[in-house]
């Protein structure tokens, strides 16, 4: 069996690292991503040194059975085990990982340092294409490929989009070799469209670069993360009213028994983490109207509580928000243009009916990951969509698939052989984008292929001994 897998970084480097462990001779395994995506991917491939984990160094393990192997790959004491590390070191453990699979497994593992374009039907297998121009087939196909590019910022003219004044990533280069964000002068005025992490790591790289001009940050809740907690905390198991409304996948008598208990609770935190093995069963048995309901209201509000910020970070911001340096609004951009020497930008805040024009200097995106297929500018997965191959979550989570994580087409049919991994199934999984709930799923999946490739070559050989014994009697 041929199996291909699109995307080099988290999702793909795992499940990479779990073929080739178990994988018998004979299986294929082709990992295809950037030359600078392998181990890394966006995550930790275009971090910097005071980009943090959000997560303890002791849980980030990538196999849900030895969580602490990240630790122990660094020889990290009990203290450096509680810590939240830089994010460039996670990505160096999963190169690291992926190289020594390579070496000890038998089956063939190959890294196609190409970036995949298209993917069409051959026959019975796929044909890949690779941006060089080259191509190859494939049996089975999984789409790994993270979160999808985020969206253009509605409201930004024309003349602002391409001037270097507006920061469509901020994590993006020049031409010259730098990050478009080394490039903000140090007293610009900065208006960041976002509020969650990619903020955090915005605001924390122009500090430590220097910057004394005012940054403001607007989201439409105007939430920000909440802290870890410094030290780790005792887990508690849920009492009956939330594990009632768990199993009953009662949207409303779940957050009023949540309402209730974290008052009394030692510490909030400890709640969400308790939930955590159950939300992905909750989301399957919720109805549309039911998600609908929970992404309107609720889900800026639970982003906030379930992606914490490590607790340096979270109080480095919030000393720049005591000092004045940061603000953070609540309200929307209604428009952005270049005027002057200035962008021009019209603000309503949350709870007024009239805008604002203000001046920045300098406008950056920071509105973390998309899912949204059916408006995405990811040419792959255009690509598939347009074909029909993959079908859009309506609520724009992603894609539609089976319980076996198979891609379902324009139809609801599932198109056999072509999986995903990640974000992408946020629509049947809600919670698939963090280590924990990822490194099951890609071992699960990897069983699953090779359970597959095993009942298929047991089918050959049967096939192959009927023929020798027709051949022989004949």
């Amino acid at each position: 069996m041929r199996i291909s897998i699109i995307g080099a970084g988290f999702s793909g480097c795992v499940l990479a690292t779990e073929l080739a462990r178990a994988a018998p001779a004979g299986v294929d395994i082709q990992l295809v991503g950037t030359p600078d995506s392998y181990g890394r991917g966006v995550a930790y491939g275009e971090a910097r040194p005071e980009h943090l984990l959000n997560v303890r160094a002791r849980d980030l393990g990538a196999t849900a059975d030895h969580p602490g192997e990240f630790a122990d790959w660094l020889s990290l004491t009990e203290r450096g085990r509680h810590s939240f590390l830089p994010r460039l070191v996670y990505g160096e453990y999963l190169h690291s990982r992926l190289q020594g699979a390579a070496q000890v497994s038998l089956a063939a593992l190959a890294r196609v340092e190409q970036e995949a374009i298209a993917i069409q039907r051959d026959a019975g297998a796929f044909r890949v294409h690779l941006a060089d121009g080259a191509d190859f087939l494939s049996d089975v196909v999984v789409l790994t490929v993270g979160a999808l590019p985020p969206q253009p910022l509605p409201g930004v003219g024309p003349r602002l989009a391409v001037h270097p004044s507006y920061l469509g990533w901020p994590w993006q280069n020049g031409l010259d070799g730098r990050g478009a964000i080394d490039g903000v002068p140090p007293a610009a005025r900065v208006l960041i469209i976002g509020t969650g992490l990619t903020m955090a790591d915005v605001v924390t790289t122009l500090h430590r670069r220097g910057h004394r001009g005012p940054i403001t940050a607007l989201s439409r809740h105007g939430l920000l993360p909440h802290p870890h907690s410094e030290e780790p905390i005792a887990p508690i198991a849920l009492p009956p009213t939330v594990l009632q409304a768990l199993n009953s996948h009662d949207l409303a008598q779940l957050v009023r028994a949540l309402r209730t208990l974290s008052p009394i609770v030692p510490d909030w935190r400890a709640l969400i983490d308790a939930l955590r093995p159950y939300l992905q069963g909750f989301w399957r048995g919720l109805s549309q109207p039911q998600r609908g309901q929970f992404l309107r209201h609720l889900r800026a509000h639970w982003e906030v509580f379930r992606h914490r910020l490590a607790p340096a970070l979270a109080g480095e911001i919030e000393q720049l928000r005591v000092r004045g340096r940061l603000r953070v609004r609540a309200g929307r951009m209604l428009r952005a243009r270049r005027g002057g020497d200035a962008i021009e930008v019209l603000i309503r805040e949350r709870g007024f009916s009239h805008a604002s024009s203000e001046q920045f200097d300098v406008l950056i995106r920071a509105t973390g990951f998309d899912t949204d297929l059916e408006r995405t500018s990811h040419p792959l997965v255009a690509q598939l969509r347009d074909s029909g191959m993959l079908s859009a979550d309506p609520l724009g989570l992603g894609i539609n698939a089976s319980a076996r994580f198979e891609a379902l087409d324009g139809n609801g049919a599932p198109v056999r052989g072509l999986y995903a991994l990640g974000p992408l199934l946020r629509a049947q999984l809600w919670e698939i984008t963090a280590v924990p709930e990822l490194r099951v799923a890609a071992r699960a999946l990897a069983k699953q292929l090779l359970a597959s490739s095993a009942s298929a070559t047991a089918s050959l050989d049967s096939r192959l001994r009927v023929n020798d014994v027709s051949l022989q009697t004949g």
